[in-house]
């Protein structure tokens, strides 16, 4: 379904960022996006958004996995 979205579709050069400067640059690069920062293991909806970049972290902030639209 990704390749349906348009704009920048994912981030991995981001792993290891804050996750709040990776949330910001992935809205910079793709204004179609919002960038949502969320702590690993939070439940999320499982539906695919086009809007919608996921942007995992550790407890220390780091993000831990490859934003990509979800």
């Amino acid at each position: 379904m990704a390749e349906f979205c348009q704009g920048k579709r994912e981030w991995p050069e981001l792993i290891g960022y804050d996750g709040e400067v990776a949330a910001r640059r992935i809205e910079k690069e793709n204004p179609l996006v919002n960038a949502i920062v969320l702590l690993e293991g939070t439940p999320v909806t499982k539906d695919f958004r086009c809007d919608r970049v996921w942007v995992w972290i550790n407890k220390q902030g780091k993000v831990v996995r490859t934003p990509r639209i979800t």
